[in-house]
């Protein structure tokens, strides 16, 4: 509105557009330079001049001195005219380009609002939104103006059409009725489209809180690592000086032990030294008699017991480092589950899992230790049970109805291998998908079949390994309802997880394939 305001302050009174060139008279009313001095010029006959505006008379031509801060305005003003190139400019404005407001399309003509008020008295042109594409709103066969609109063959068409064209006969509809009537129909699809992408915006959002949320919980598993890293450390380094201590009290020791043999000793050397001279002397005397009168005392070639031997000497006790170290270690393991529990790290401590050779089909050998399955091409002729599988399965002694539990197998030694867990109610007497662990909704597995996956309910995900698999980990939270299975290999990665609401006993589920053999490790 601002702008609008703006541009009518500068519109020239006589052209009705914009500012070109603009000059002022003495009275000070502004003109565009050609369109006052074509003013001027038609007044030149009656000998007096005026004013356009004021209607100020002057006996003499008046001089024109140009505006210069009108004409940095009007330039001002046209730069900031937003997306210019784009706009519909009226016809009839040939000095300036001024906005159009509507266009005929009998004329093929855009006009501002001055030129549209002197059109508008032609009553039976029709008269729509600024636009510069008349050739699509005529008819290309008849070069009439459409009208109308063919709902049987989807077209616009105009009343030649209708009357004698190809549409001749055709229900048709004026453009605004077939308008609104689409528009009706369009009405209930942009609702269901905003309700749509209100549901899209929602799951963009939960997105980003889930993204978040788990920013903040990884800050905080940091956190809690790094605590407890620092408990350890500290934990370490108590238990490194102690032994470091013990270490240097034992080497002070021995070092006090050796440095008094060694003050005893070099006494001892002083004496020998104070002897050996004494005697030299008396065997330089000359004279026999002399020599003998001396007084030579003790002459033995020992002047007393030996001392100073290294068995003398304290050694450093290696066994009471090692018993110090050994016992530290102990304590620590002890208050490791301590420092973890202090810093809210679950303690996964490893279930004790069995096989139950009631379970095994017979072509299954169960190790005497109950961890260890392999196939065999030879029955084992076990008596039949309400527990036996007939397909190729085995599962654990104990089931798992509650809490969490953590077990590792290792498939090493077989080429293919399907472990997982299933449900009590897991058929179990014929052999095919009603029993394969993972092929139904009563069973999770993880599999080396011909490729690497994951399976439930016989839908297949296949996954994606970097070395192969030798070692899984398998992680049960049963209240949670989560499944995962772990690559324990060094770093440990994360496999899968299944999420489900368990509602039976879980067994720990094995099925052996031929020349394959599986082991629970302890």
């Amino acid at each position: 509105m601002a702008s609008a305001g703006l541009q009518d302050e500068l519109d020239c009174s006589i052209c009705l557009s914009l500012y070109t060139d603009p000059v002022s008279l003495r009275c000070g009313h502004n003109f565009c330079r050609s369109c006052i001095v074509s003013a001027l010029d038609a007044q030149e006959a009656a000998g007096v001049y005026s004013c356009p505006d004021c209607r100020e008379e002057s006996p003499q031509r008046p001089a024109l001195e140009k505006n210069r801060k009108l004409a940095n305005i009007v330039e001002r003003f046209l730069s900031s005219q937003p997306n210019m190139e784009g706009r519909i400019f009226c016809t009839y404005c040939i000095k300036s380009p001024v906005p159009a407001m509507k266009s005929c399309l009998q004329c093929e003509a855009s006009m501002c609002q001055e030129h549209l008020r002197a059109h508008s008295k032609s009553v039976d042109h029709s008269i729509i939104e600024p636009t510069v594409s008349f050739e699509g709103r005529k008819c290309s066969t008849h070069h009439e103006i459409l009208k109308y609109y063919c709902p049987v063959d989807g077209a616009c068409i105009c009343v030649s059409c209708w009357v004698a064209g190809n549409h001749k006969g055709h229900d048709v509809q004026l453009l605004d009725v077939a308008c609104e009537k689409e528009k009706e129909k369009m009405r209930p699809v942009i609702e269901e489209l905003k309700s749509e992408r209100e549901e899209v915006g929602r799951r963009v959002q939960n997105l980003k809180d889930h993204e978040a949320e788990q920013g903040e919980t990884s800050a905080a598993l940091t956190e809690r690592v790094s605590g407890l890293f620092t408990d350890l450390r500290e934990k370490l380094d108590g238990l490194e000086k102690r032994i470091q201590d013990e270490i240097t009290r034992q080497q002070d020791q021995m070092s006090l032990s050796v440095s008094h043999l060694v003050r005893q000793v070099e006494l001892h050397k002083d004496e020998l030294t104070k002897k050996i001279t004494q005697l030299e002397g008396l065997c330089n005397i000359s004279d026999p008699l002399t020599f003998l009168q001396e007084d030579c005392g003790d002459i033995s070639g020992r002047s007393c017991d030996v001392i100073g031997e290294v068995g003398d000497t304290q050694c450093l006790d290696e066994d009471v480092v090692l018993l110090l170290l050994h016992r530290g270690l102990l304590h620590f393991a002890d208050c490791l589950i301590d420092m973890k529990i202090k810093r809210k790290f679950s303690v996964i401590k490893k279930s004790d899992i069995l096989l139950d050779i009631d379970t095994a089909n017979n072509y299954i050998i169960i190790s005497e230790d109950l961890r260890s399955a392999s196939y065999t091409a030879t029955s084992q002729n076990r008596p039949a049970g309400r527990k036996r599988f007939t397909s190729r399965h085995v599962f654990s002694s104990h089931n798992f109805c509650s809490g969490r539990h953590y077990w590792e197998v290792d498939v090493s030694q077989a080429k293919k291998w399907l472990i997982g867990v299933a449900g009590e109610s897991l058929e179990r007497k014929v052999d095919g998908g009603e029993s394969f662990i993972g092929y139904n909704n009563k069973s999770w597995a993880l599999s080396v079949i011909g490729g690497f996956g994951a399976r439930h309910n016989n839908a297949y995900k296949g996954l994606i390994s970097a070395s192969p698999v030798e070692t899984v980990g398998i992680y049960l939270d049963y209240e949670a309802g989560r499944l995962s299975f772990y690559q324990l290999c060094d770093p440990i990665r994360h496999l899968h997880t299944f999420t489900a609401s368990f509602t039976e006993p879980l067994y720990a589920a094995f099925f052996v394939f031929p020349d394959s053999s599986i082991r629970i490790m302890k």
